[in-house]
């Protein structure tokens, strides 16, 4: 309202992008983006209503369920986010340590999310044990001030002790529900903890070898793996 150029030439920008092919990007550009929005991330105060510094102990009394088992604790989180209109999960410790020591080495990726016409292309940026994803539209028409649309909570304190890793989300209602949210994060376990070196491979040249990285890859390792039609509310699966 306040800047009507601004807003005319933002709206500009999003045309050209939609009438470009499905997996367009200006990879130098793109890189760029991804890199001064790694940096903000963490040091912004949360915005679409997403929790800053989103603790374990906001959700449940830690200590209390340490004396329980580790069995006891994944009935508690599913029952407690079952009612509930988001995306979690109980992650085995080494499926887990498997995925945090290659986003330290790999903190970003392209995940595509199936759409009624083709994919709509995400971002996942690690920063700490949260994963954001920011679609890859806003990217490219914002740049580093591209707001998160959903974030993936990791909480690693069970770990040692009870060899689980509990995940819970938050998401803008505005661009993603349920069921699209439960694909992006089931496919971080599809790219990150998988056992196939094929399929990891992609995320090492999304990071380290951009000008290699073939956008359609993702799509035929995610409909390889049936993501794609598993869009189904709730729990995210254990598959990787």
């Amino acid at each position: 309202r306040s800047s009507p150029d601004v807003f005319e030439s933002r709206m500009e920008k999003r045309n050209e992008v939609k009438k470009q092919p499905v997996g367009y990007s200006n990879q130098g550009e793109f890189i760029r983006c991804m890199e001064e929005k790694a940096k903000g991330l963490g040091t912004k105060t949360s915005k679409g209503g997403f929790t800053k510094d989103k603790t374990l102990d906001s959700i449940l009394n830690v200590e209390m369920v340490k004396e329980k088992s580790a069995e006891e604790i994944k009935q508690i989180w599913n029952q407690y986010f079952s009612a509930k209109d988001t995306v979690y999960a109980v992650i085995p410790a080494e499926k887990f340590d498997l995925m945090w020591k290659r986003a330290q080495k790999c903190p970003s990726f392209l995940y595509a999310l199936p759409r009624k016409e083709g994919y709509e292309f995400f971002v996942g940026q690690w920063s700490g044990t949260e994963l954001h994803f920011t679609s890859l539209i806003n990217i490219q028409t914002q740049g580093e001030t591209a707001p998160s649309q959903l974030v993936l909570y990791h909480y690693p304190e069970l770990q040692k002790e009870k060899g689980i890793v509990l995940m819970t989300a938050e998401m803008d209602s505005k661009f993603l529900v349920v069921h699209e949210a439960q694909c992006l994060a089931n496919q971080v376990q599809l790219f990150y903890a998988t056992d196939r070196s094929e399929t990891y491979k992609l995320v090492e040249t999304f990071n380290h070898r951009s000008s290699e990285f073939k956008y359609m890859s993702v799509i035929a390792e995610l409909e390889q793996s049936g993501l794609g039609r598993e869009l189904r509310p709730g729990q995210v699966s254990d598959k990787s």
